[in-house]
């Protein structure tokens, strides 16, 4: 007999956009959550995160295909509805009543001034769960300002500490500090704390995302900056021991002219790896600053004398943490992922089987599961707008009026 899922009966709104939120409310569909994607209809205003970008292509037959492709939309109804007319302001406190969470991730004020803030809507659902992910939270001299991943990061002391040297400027994370590792997990974990909470005091709650508050509190992990408050000394980049300018934790160019991480950091890992190479005598010196760079330069030259799959190969036998740096097109074929049904296909109506990545979070006896792909804009308005007892009439006079689409 087939468990419900973890998330079964939980509604969730999604109001991210394109944000990173999106894909929170992506891992609450993956694990059963009955989501609805809301997206304001053409000429509906600033659609927040990414307005203004040629994200879409201009042939719809093609949009279809890349939305379907979009992990972010999947197992996800999609409505069409302006927040910024009473009459769509007046559907969302109907859809409210009967939701259990919401997620926004506009900038704070936005909201309030649609009339669908969480002061409103607790009025009219006491139990509503209602998650605000900005870049610096509800409150504060800055919670006005706009920005991005990399200006998180950087306010919340991570972004310069990433890098070679603090001669040298600090290196962009790619999107991940700020808009992945917060915007997306702390807002599921938030979420689901609330959820937890609700269900011992009957009432939701707002949960309020700062990006800004999460990058800081990542430094908690941090070598070096973890221990600033108790030592007084501020690390400096590229001299943490996770900066990747160690010999012992670091990247290595192979002969094919690809990449391997090294990271032996415990003693017995590296005197494992010392063997492996045939350089025992280095195992005495893998914290002498003074023998650094001569174990480095050495370390070079022995990994360009293989092959990055050939190294792989045989330090995973001696047992030494190496990875191989790989590229997309490899990932996907890797046996571990594949093992572990990280990319899978999923079948469209129109476009066959359709890849997408897979669930990361594997639960034994109420696993997650792709029930269906992304949709276009407005698929689901006219079942959604019936649900909530609007006749056929009343649905295409609110779409003449472009409240819905």
């Amino acid at each position: 007999m087939k468990l419900a899922s973890a998330l079964s009966g939980i509604k969730v709104i999604d109001l991210a956009g394109l944000g990173p939120s999106a894909i929170a409310a992506m891992m609450l569909g993956d694990m059963g959550a009955d989501v609805l994607k809301i997206d304001l209809p053409p000429g509906g205003g600033s659609r927040g995160v990414g307005e203004g970008l040629p994200f879409f292509p201009e042939d719809a037959e093609e949009t279809e295909k890349m939305t379907a492709y979009m992990a972010t939309n999947r197992n996800k109804k999609n409505m069409a509805l302006n927040l910024r007319s009473e009459a769509g302001q007046a559907i969302f406190h109907k859809l409210a009543k009967e939701y259990d969470v919401i997620i926004e991730a506009f900038r704070p004020g936005v909201m309030d001034r649609m009339n669908v803030g969480y002061q409103t809507l607790s009025q009219i659902n006491p139990r509503i769960i209602y998650c605000s992910v900005s870049g610096y939270g509800q409150t504060g001299p800055y919670r006005s300002f706009p920005g991005h991943d990399a200006n998180y990061a950087g306010m919340g002391g991570v972004l310069g500490l990433i890098g070679e040297s603090k001669e040298g400027a600090p290196v962009i994370a790619l999107n991940i500090v700020a808009d992945v590792a917060v915007a997306v997990l702390q807002a599921v974990i938030g979420i689901l704390l609330a959820v937890c909470a609700r269900e011992r005091t009957g009432r939701g709650q707002h949960v309020d995302i700062s990006m800004t508050d999460g990058v800081v509190s990542l430094l908690i992990g941090i070598p070096g900056a973890g221990e600033y408050l108790y030592n007084g000394i501020v690390p400096q980049r590229g001299e943490t021991m996770t900066s990747g300018t160690q010999p012992f934790y670091s990247v290595y160019q192979t002969k094919d002219n690809k990449y391997l991480t090294l990271c032996p950091i415990e003693p017995r890992f590296w005197g494992n790896l010392c063997r492996a190479i045939g350089r025992e005598d280095f195992a005495p010196h893998q914290f002498d600053s003074n023998k650094k760079d001569e174990i480095y330069a050495e370390l070079r030259k022995i990994f360009l004398t293989r092959t990055r799959d050939e190294w792989f190969d045989s330090l995973t036998q001696a047992d030494v943490p190496v990875g191989k740096v790989l590229e997309l097109d490899e990932l996907f074929s890797d046996p571990q992922v594949l093992h572990r049904q990280m990319v899978v296909d999923v079948d469209h109506p129109k476009f066959g089987k359709v890849k997408q990545i897979g669930i990361s979070i594997k639960l034994s006896d109420t696993p997650g599961e792709i029930r269906s792909l992304g949709v276009t804009l407005g698929k689901n308005t006219t079942e959604v707008m019936s649900g909530l007892g609007y006749s056929s009439a009343e649905i295409e006079e609110l779409r003449g009026q472009g409240v819905i689409y």
